[in-house]
């Protein structure tokens, strides 16, 4: 999930997490008026995006780079009169979420809106119509992640979301050159034990090991992902949404204390508690540490700024796994339709575009962030090289859905900030936990 990933789901993000890398909300609305017909009955589709398809820097939105823009180009194009009208929602998950919500007990938000994936659509089901009728069982047999997004995560649960692209996995970036610089050798580390190791070599040789910008506790999802999922198991997240596994376990605390250690043996820069996820990349390109940890979201940026001088490996779980190497992440962006649109139909048919197999190629050709969830996808549309690695690793190992792309809203953003406490020494692992664990449970 879980980003851009800078961004949830999970994910994260807020501002674009694991999930956060395609571009910050700069919080305006913008229609395309193209392909119109004078004379043509126009009827418009009000669709709301937090940043997760539309590309902006430092607020000025870049039309020719943002997948959202493109589509909705090519679109009306082909269908004179009418209009999708896009607005922009801020990237910040809480903010975007408590608007969506007050929005549509209103009854006056979209007509279609994207999302995270998982906990971030299955908290607003009340207001989302049912998609089981729009997609034919063979348009669903094309394309993957619907579990994702069914109500309840259950196997029968009511479709309320089109999964958008395979999703985006987490690992932990490096450079060569620092390596180089410190004088040690890198060996990729197979637990997170052997990792903090190989942090202690860099520190000695002066160079600082990690680059951390845990100020929003993004890079704590995606790191108790790895690292929860391979003490309690691939499903372990799923479980505790269902019930079946309790937050407050011994695994999740274990996990947590793990997490802690990279701060607490001082392997990271000393104010990685305070800098925010939106100075990831910037800082580590600049070369304040060897290693930083993030997600495919950030491929490109790296690649175009770092070149050769950029690689990576999995988020390695701790020497006591029950589930040693899992891989943490999934389908991370998800699209619905209200069940109050006013153009419902509009909105189907605009939908039912965007998960036609060449517009999620036009996805992943424009953003290289995570491949197509289509069956029919072009896979040569793929060209980042730190992405055609990830999809090779994927093939063979065993994945997790995040807890930031599963949990309810609220236990999600109680759990950002949690992890922010506890990756600094603020909070025990074992409170944290508990108060995720009550805070799900009033969830009922």
């Amino acid at each position: 999930m879980s980003e851009n990933r800078i961004f949830g789901g999970a994910t994260g993000l807020a501002v674009l997490d694991r999930r956060r890398a395609l571009g910050l909300g700069v919080g305006f609305t913008a229609t395309l008026l193209l392909g119109g017909r004078a004379g043509a009955q126009s009827t418009t589709v009000k669709f709301w995006d937090p940043g997760l398809f539309a590309v902006s820097a430092d607020g000025i939105l870049d039309k020719s780079k943002s997948f959202i823009y493109k589509a909705v180009e090519a679109y009306q194009a082909a269908n004179p009169g009418e209009t999708i009208e896009i607005t922009e929602t801020s990237g910040d998950l809480t903010a975007t979420s408590n608007q969506f919500r007050a929005a549509s007990i209103a009854r006056n938000g979209p007509d279609m809106k994207s999302a995270y994936a998982g906990g971030n659509v299955l908290s607003f089901s009340q207001f989302l119509e049912p998609l089981d009728a729009v997609f034919s069982p063979e348009e669903q047999a094309k394309i993957s992640g619907w579990d994702t997004v069914r109500d309840g995560y259950k196997t029968d649960g009511n479709i309320l979301a089109l999964p958008y692209g395979a999703g985006s996995y987490f690992y932990v970036f490096y450079r060569p050159s620092l390596f180089k610089q410190a004088g040690v050798e890198f060996v990729e580390p197979k637990t997170w034990e052997e990792m903090l190791d190989l942090g202690d070599k860099l520190k000695a040789g002066g160079v600082n090991p990690f680059w951390v910008c845990n100020q929003e506790g993004y890079v704590g999802a995606w790191v108790l992902a790895a690292l929860g999922g391979g003490q309690l198991g691939a499903n372990a997240f799923t479980e505790m949404v269902l019930r079946n596994q309790p937050i407050n376990s011994p695994g999740m605390i274990e996990a947590y204390k793990g997490f802690a250690q990279l701060f607490a043996r001082g392997l990271t820069n000393p104010d990685a508690g305070q800098v925010g996820n939106g100075e990831a990349v910037s800082g580590f390109a600049q070369g304040k540490g060897a290693m930083t940890i993030g997600g495919s979201w950030s491929n490109s940026e790296l690649l175009d700024t770092l070149g050769d001088d950029v690689d990576m490996f999995p988020i390695p779980t701790l020497a006591s796994a029950k589930e040693p190497g899992v891989l943490a992440g999934g389908p991370n962006i998800a699209v619905f339709v209200t069940n109050y649109a006013a153009n419902k139909d509009g909105a189907f048919k605009f939908l039912k575009y965007l998960a036609e197999a060449k517009t999620i190629d036009l996805y992943v050709q424009l953003t290289q962030v995570e491949p197509s969830n289509h069956k029919d996808a072009d896979p040569s549309l793929i060209t980042n090289r730190l992405l055609r690695e990830q999809g090779e690793r994927i093939k063979s190992v065993k994945t997790v859905y995040p807890f930031d792309n599963i949990m309810p809203q609220p236990v999600i953003d109680l759990f950002y900030r949690v992890n922010a406490t506890v990756f600094t020494g603020a909070q025990t692992a074992e409170d944290a936990v508990a108060q995720l664990q009550a805070e799900f449970d009033k969830q009922g």
